[in-house]
């Protein structure tokens, strides 16, 4: 197969896999793909809002501890949830084009 995409577990989406430059792609393949990365890019809000209120619960977390090693652990997680979000939005940014 020429393309697939491909399930990240840290972003919680399937991502395009394409084997070949977009040029290489006959029209119709092109078309297909765009279908399939449209269906999966709609989703990227909602992803993106699951992951907003993860953030907002580990902070009300954070405000209420008071143990340094958890406090820092409770940071990184929203470090690496802000990053994730970050990573979705550069996919969400990012539409295949028709040459």
């Amino acid at each position: 197969m020429p393309y697939h995409f491909v399930y990240d577990k840290r972003l919680g989406i399937q991502i395009p896999v394409l084997e070949k430059t977009w040029e290489e792609y006959h029209q119709e393949t092109q078309e297909q793909i765009i279908s399939d990365w449209e269906k999966i890019r709609g989703k990227i809000p909602d992803r993106i809002k699951q992951l907003e209120g993860e953030i907002a619960e580990k902070q009300n977390q954070l405000s209420q501890e008071e143990n340094f090693e958890k406090s820092c652990r409770l940071n990184s997680k929203i470090a690496d949830l802000a990053s994730t979000i970050n990573d979705l939005w550069i996919w969400y940014r990012t539409p295949l084009k028709i040459s």
